[in-house]
């Protein structure tokens, strides 16, 4: 785990906070917890009340089948929607109690399918993730341009910096959306499914991206399908069944084919490669 120094006011562009020695404490405003969390579904009974927290460096995978209500979590742990029972806090502070501009400096989101209401360039998109530091209105300043191109050209959107989105793919409105939130550099990461309509090769670059996220000190928590690339990329896995019961723990113990294969109701093989677990679905 990373240990980072904690911020000023001062916004640090992403990938240009400092490093602290060992020893110094961990960024007290990266923490997100859950305590006794029962996300609100209707029609669904209450399932295990949550008890975790992503800490500096994590990188959470929560996987379940369609409906077990992985979205909803993370909409929940965004503060978008209000929990049936229990809490969610950020640096020990009710999530419901952050003002939304000061929230948004310190929590990005990937949504799972976004909507462009309005015509907008590759570039006036990305700039969108440094909004919430930026004086009523006020303009993007020079510094914000470099953070936000430097972003579309980790994301390999660099010659498209003036095409309008309505134009792009699905796969790099995907990219676009991951590169806006990388121009906003929070410290805590909620990403619904940010592998979704990715290539091979991107998907393994967005999953790189966020273990270096996670690497420089900022906690991620993804919803995945996948469950290789969650063995491969996240250190602690949460498991939610659609009857709302829920496990969770650090990714070797939790990815047994047999708990898997009833979370899916699906038969699997299972191999190691490379060191590892790696499965696949039974025909």
């Amino acid at each position: 785990m990373s240990i980072w120094q904690q911020p000023s006011e001062a916004h640090t562009p992403w990938g240009g906070a400092p490093h602290c020695p060992a020893g110094s404490g961990a960024d007290p405003t990266v923490r997100l917890s859950c305590k006794e969390l029962i996300t609100d579904i209707p029609e669904r009974p209450d399932g295990n009340p949550l008890n975790f927290s992503i800490e500096p460096g994590q990188i959470w995978g929560v996987l379940g089948p369609n409906g077990a209500g992985k979205s909803t979590l993370l909409h929940t742990l965004a503060g978008l929607r209000k929990a049936r029972h229990g809490s969610v806090k950020i640096a020990e502070v009710d999530i419901q109690r952050w003002r939304r501009k000061r929230l948004a400096q310190r929590l990005g989101v990937v949504f799972q399918e976004r909507q462009d209401d309005f015509p907008a360039t590759v570039l006036e998109t990305a700039l969108i993730g440094r909004h919430p530091f930026l004086p009523p209105l006020s303009m993007e300043r020079g510094d914000d341009v470099s953070v936000a191109r430097q972003a579309l050209e980790r994301l390999e959107l660099d010659g498209l910096e003036q095409r309008l989105v309505s134009t792009l793919s699905g796969g790099e409105r995907q990219r676009l959306t991951i590169a806006t939130v990388l121009t906003q550099n929070p410290r805590l990461w909620l990403a619904d499914e940010p592998t979704n309509h990715l290539d091979l090769r991107h998907q393994v670059a967005v999953m790189a991206l966020l273990a270096e996220q996670a690497a420089s000190g900022c906690g991620v928590f993804l919803c995945l399908h996948d469950i290789n690339l969650a063995a491969r990329w996240c250190s602690h896995i949460l498991l939610l069944y659609p009857d709302g019961r829920a496990c969770w723990g650090e990714t070797q113990s939790m990815l047994e084919k047999s708990a898997l294969e009833q979370l899916y109701t699906q038969p699997l093989d299972s191999a190691w490669v490379n060191g590892t677990r790696v499965f696949a679905p039974v025909a």
